[in-house]
């Protein structure tokens, strides 16, 4: 049997590496928010030859343009996300265009939208999460006699989190990948997916312990190994489907997808790696509190 557990230090640190990288993108270039959030205009155009979307973005901020993102959404075609302008701002942008292509451009869509997520909803949000993550918390403390289940669980949770914003962060920085409101979606699909994976776990364990007793250490190496190739064969089976949606869904769902597929790796490592080992080492430091303390009182007494 693998002794998964000598080494949960090393997966922590893994996490925390991670952790730490995404915290620095956060903090700093901070998350490029996209038109759910601001609100702005939203312009589709189809180019008669591919161009190169950084040189585009440049020429148009030095004519006076100011341009949130431009990202591919077909062969020739291409989406201008602006603050918001009027039809005679667009088609000042229209005639910049051609003039740096040298070609007619053919305007697909345009449209001026607000924000469809407000101050008052990521409000709810945050409260309806937090709600949620104490009941989690209780519910699987009751269901396993222990906090220290119910604690080891939701720190996974929330690190998967975390890992999927971080990474955002970054992916926001280096290519323009946007938080909207299917990225909203995805971190939510991730907090279940996550807590689910770790369940699946922490019922093996149980169930050695009210069969066998021992060791915590032992039974979840003895857990890890018997769930591993199950956590894996589901796991890879939505991986395969979201790269799928990544290469050939377009730019619509492109980094919807990619949002689930960080989440799904980030769970997939977390329930066994992080929820686990956070587990062991929890009730390793139980043991020795509660050794301190005997020891403690028995001095105590001799004195």
């Amino acid at each position: 049997m693998i002794k998964w557990m000598k080494y949960r230090f090393v997966y922590l640190g893994i996490s925390l590496f991670f952790l730490f990288a995404g915290l620095f993108g956060v903090l700093r270039w901070g998350l490029k928010l996209g038109v759910d959030f601001t609100g702005g205009a939203v312009v589709e155009y189809k180019f008669k030859n591919s161009i190169s979307t950084e040189d585009i973005s440049k020429k148009l901020s030095e004519k006076g343009f100011s341009v949130n993102s431009i990202q591919k959404a077909g062969e020739d075609n291409y989406l201008f996300k602006f603050p918001p302008i009027e039809r005679e701002e667009k088609e000042k942008v229209t005639l910049a265009l051609e003039e740096m292509l040298g070609s007619k451009v053919e305007e697909l869509r345009f449209e001026n939208v607000g924000p469809s997520i407000g101050p008052e909803l990521i409000k709810k949000t945050f409260i309806a999460m937090l709600l949620s993550t104490v009941v989690i918390l209780l519910w699987v403390a009751f269901q396993f006699k222990s906090i220290k289940f119910g604690t080891s669980a939701i720190l996974a949770m929330i690190h998967d989190s975390l890992i999927l914003i971080g990474v955002f962060s970054l992916l926001g920085h280096f290519f323009d990948a946007e938080i909207d409101f299917l990225f909203v979606t995805a971190l939510l699909t991730t907090l279940s997916f996550s807590v689910h994976d770790t369940i699946v776990v922490y019922d093996r364990i149980r169930e050695y312990q009210k069969k066998e007793g021992g060791d915590l250490k032992n039974l979840a190496d003895k857990a890890i190994s018997e769930t591993m190739v199950r956590s894996l064969n589901n796991s890879f089976t939505i991986l395969f489907m979201l790269i799928a949606l990544i290469l050939l869904g377009g730019s619509t769902v492109k980094w919807f997808a990619a949002a689930l597929l960080i989440g799904t790796v980030a769970g997939t490592y977390s329930s066994p790696f992080v929820a686990v080992s956070l587990l062991v080492s929890l009730d390793e430091l139980g043991s020795k509190l509660k050794n301190g303390k005997k020891l403690f009182q028995f001095l105590k007494s001799r004195k």
